[in-house]
């Protein structure tokens, strides 16, 4: 009998990723939809039930999964709260996530996705990591493309990991910009993409893009990562090299995003974070 994985689906193209390598490894694939967040192109990935769901709904995702028959399920990708703060109506906790909610005292990102993977484990369903199924992909430690190196780059690169870890305690700063050895951006709220713009705005091209896990991070729920449309921003933005944490981070459709790098002049390192 083919095992059935269980994917919740958010925004970005991590979902698709997931995806394809279940289908590679011949997992019948159940999938759950965010509604206002996640591609609609992911339905054709679903070898089994499809469903949407709107944000709050985790009673509804639970019996999902029940129905299906799920034994492991992965969440990838994002949901949006920026949405959600202009609009806590689109926001539509159930009952079940109403109870879970009333029980944290912490209600950032991190402690709210453990809870509902710990509520979605009392089922007996276990909530593992998108890195089991993309393990090849994680980032290698050095230049990802041999003929762009960041030569020069070394000290900017140092101080953007190094900044990044400090402030993942705080659940901030995943993506870090530096220029010149000064601290450009840190991202926050907007994501990856919206800081390398708001980088360039305030120094022009040039810059140098560190992204990193959060120490501690648990990556069953936020596996940091780039993809082709990161590079084309880091491209029109005249960023001369992305550092990402090695082991710890995803490039996205490599065989895309790498040439697109390649093409645009943008060096790809993996780095190794300070000890």
């Amino acid at each position: 009998m083919t095992s059935t994985l269980g994917l919740i689906a958010g925004s970005g193209r991590l979902p698709f990723e997931v995806a394809e390598a279940a289908r590679d490894h011949g997992l019948r694939l159940a999938v759950v939809a965010i509604e206002e967040n996640t591609d609609p192109g992911i339905r054709a990935f679903a070898s089994g039930p499809f469903t949407w769901v709107a944000p709050g709904e985790l009673g509804r995702l639970i019996a999902f999964l029940q129905e299906a028959e799920v034994g492991e399920a992965v969440l990838a990708g994002g949901v949006d709260k920026r949405e959600i703060l202009r609009d806590p109506s689109r926001l539509k906790p159930d009952a079940r996530a109403l109870k879970l909610l009333a029980c944290l005292s912490d209600r950032g990102d991190d402690a709210i996705l453990r809870a509902v993977a710990q509520e979605i484990e009392t089922e007996g369903i276990r909530v593992v990591s998108s890195v089991v199924h993309l393990a090849e992909r994680m980032t290698r430690e050095g230049p990802l493309i041999p003929e762009l190196t960041a030569d020069g780059l070394e000290a900017n690169l140092e101080l953007g990991i190094r900044v990044a870890k400090t402030l993942g305690v705080h659940d901030v700063g995943q993506t870090v910009v530096v220029k010149e050895g000064i601290v450009v951006a840190v991202e926050a709220l907007e994501g990856t993409d919206a800081t390398i713009r708001r980088a360039a705005e305030l120094t022009g091209p040039g810059t140098v893009v560190v992204k990193v896990a959060k120490p501690g991070q648990d990556l069953r729920f936020d596996v940091p990562a780039i993809g082709p449309r990161t590079v084309e921003v880091a491209r029109d933005c005249g960023v001369a090299a992305i550092g990402l944490e090695a082991g710890l981070t995803l490039v996205l459709d490599p065989r895309t995003t790498l040439p697109l790098a390649r093409a645009a002049g943008v060096a790809l390192v993996g780095l190794r974070a300070p000890s």
